[in-house]
């Protein structure tokens, strides 16, 4: 096999402008997403757990809340550089995911159709549970956008599978 041959582009299946404008806009979601927790996890790295620690005892006070055993004050406790350096790892782990699915799927890989379509089914049953227990149109639009997506991208993968390009997972 010639590099040049190494280096060609996996065959795309042609599922029509729509299916490739979804896929696109998808895309561009994720990369918002991935783009976010970076921020956060810089912030959280930047800023370190004293405004944390201030911002949590002015909710404790605006929403007045027992000072010494809510839920928000034992939070408050354990607010130290160590687990903001855990959530700030988390975040930035979460964002660079959403990186790379965003980077397969605007240049219409079968492993970020995959990844975006377990990643946004792994959320549905909490999502479905929230609209359940709190109706209301922000948990609908939730569940409505991450059903989208996951049809989006499983009609992506049964249009590969059938056109002979993709095997079936192992």
């Amino acid at each position: 096999m010639t590099p040049d041959a190494q280096d060609a582009p996996v065959p795309q299946v042609r599922t029509g402008l729509r299916a490739a404008r979804a896929a696109r806009l998808i895309s561009l979601f994720e990369l918002a997403k991935g783009a976010f927790a970076l921020t956060a996890a810089s912030g959280l790295e930047i800023l370190g757990p004293a405004p944390i620690r201030r911002f949590a005892h002015w909710l404790i006070e605006v929403f007045r809340f027992d000072a010494h055993h809510s839920a928000l004050a034992s939070f408050t406790r354990r607010i130290d550089p160590e687990s903001v350096h855990l959530a700030a790892a988390v975040a930035a782990t979460y964002g660079l995911l959403h990186l790379v699915e965003a980077w397969g799927l605007w240049r219409s890989r079968r492993w970020a159709s995959w990844l975006g379509c377990i990643g946004a089914a792994i959320y549905l049953p909490f999502e479905a549970f929230a609209l359940v227990r709190d109706p209301g149109w922000v948990p609908l639009a939730v569940v409505a956008i991450n059903l989208s997506i996951v049809w989006i991208l499983a009609r992506d993968l049964m249009v590969r599978h059938r056109a002979g390009l993709v095997a079936a997972p192992h």
